[in-house]
């Protein structure tokens, strides 16, 4: 046999798509997996354009997920995320996609890992295994199926489906990671001056909420803030200034010993937003945004370009930041609802929120929630070459 078959599933989650598999039909030596999953998605692979795999070239579609029984009582199942590199033969398990979350409790149902009502909705309680925190999914259900047909609209995904709400539970974490990143803020500071070598001194927030996160003023890049795709990636000078603030904001929050390490082994996370007051704008669907339609505008980057929309983990990241007063997020929202903040990004609007509360003088965030929508794209198995599966 010159390919092997594994199960999987190909799935659209928010405004991202990967590969799901379950656990028990991948091997368990970590190496091997890697190899075969980077097989599976095209990488690496120098044209940049996974022609020979199931990725889609974007950070958007270079995306594994691994689902299996929970290891933990109160919860379901387990949730690994990997996004794998276009170029380089490099997976990065660090943190979450926030986006194919809402993808993982229909896949879970659909597999039969977990029990559903036939009709209403199935709760289904998720360990992030990347970075160790509780997400309950609201899946709706109906004559024992997933519902998938809906009228939700997402902006940056062409269809409606049936909505998913996702409720990211203590996403400012409790210090039981595997990472010692020092809980929600890692330097205990809302606002710290970061030393860039060759770039200068910046304003930023680093956060710890959904997954590692970088906030930075626009004008501080010299942005307006309602910058889009052919803006800021045709500059090729702006991205290595804006790698090389992540990079160093990476290695202040303890996450990576050099900024070189981060460059190499983590491009996922942490990521890097610019932020700034509303601005007028045409999305990329062609619709007009107008100031007064959102509370703030916020740009993200993802593996080393600006995301087309915006990060799942991203848009929970801003909506803690924006709660915590003196963050760089907070200054620009003051005195708007935490509980609903609406922002622009590229591909239109967004609304998320976050439930934070004042204790002993230090605000902690109990819940972060936004809705999205998923649905099955294919189903049945990927091949793999026979070569990729023999262990080295």
């Amino acid at each position: 046999m010159s390919q092997c078959s594994i199960p999987a599933v190909y799935m659209r989650g928010g405004t991202s798509k990967g590969v799901f598999f379950r656990t028990d039909n991948l091997p368990d030596d970590k190496a091997l997996r890697d190899r075969i999953l980077l097989r599976v998605i095209g990488s690496p692979d120098p044209y940049g354009k996974q022609i020979d795999g199931m990725g889609g070239a974007t950070s958007s579609t270079s995306k594994l997920v691994l689902v299996g029984p929970s290891s933990r009582s109160d919860c379901d199942v387990d949730y690994l995320f990997g996004a794998a590199s276009i170029e380089n033969p490099v997976i990065d398990w660090s943190g979450n996609c926030g986006n194919l979350t809402s993808a993982v409790g229909p896949f879970a149902i659909a597999q039969g890992l977990v029990d559903a009502p036939k009709d209403g909705f199935a709760t289904v309680r998720i360990w992030q295994a990347n970075i160790n925190a509780k997400i309950i999914a609201h899946v709706p259900m109906k004559d024992g199926e997933v519902v998938e047909d809906g009228d939700f609209e997402l902006d940056g995904v062409t269809f409606p489906a049936a909505e998913i709400r996702i409720e990211f539970l203590d996403p400012g974490g409790s210090d039981d990671g595997e990472e010692a990143t020092g809980g929600m803020f890692p330097t205990g500071n809302p606002i710290d001056s970061l030393e860039v070598p060759g770039y200068g001194s910046f304003r930023v927030t680093m956060i710890n909420a959904g997954n590692p996160a970088i906030f930075i003023n626009a004008e501080d890049l010299g942005l307006r803030g309602n910058e889009m795709q052919p803006d800021v990636n045709g500059n090729a000078t702006l991205l290595e200034k804006c790698e090389a603030i992540r990079a160093h904001a990476a290695v202040r929050m303890g996450l990576a010993a050099t900024p070189e390490e981060v460059t190499a082994q983590r491009p996922h996370t942490p990521k890097l937003a610019f932020v700034s007051l509303p601005a007028a704008y045409v999305a990329s669907s062609g619709k007009r945004v107008d100031p007064q339609s959102v509370d703030i505008n916020a740009r993200i980057l993802s593996m080393g370009k600006l995301h087309h929309a915006m990060t799942g983990t991203g848009a929970v990241a801003l909506a803690v930041a924006g709660a915590i007063p003196g963050t760089v997020v907070n200054r620009l929202v003051s005195g708007k609802s935490a509980e609903q903040l609406r922002f622009g990004h590229p591909s239109g609007t967004m609304a998320v929120g976050a439930e934070a509360v004042e204790r002993d003088g230090t605000w902690v965030v109990t819940k972060a929630i936004m809705s999205r929508s998923a649905r099955r794209l294919m189903q049945g198995s990927v091949l793999v070459p026979a070569s990729v599966m023999k262990v080295a």
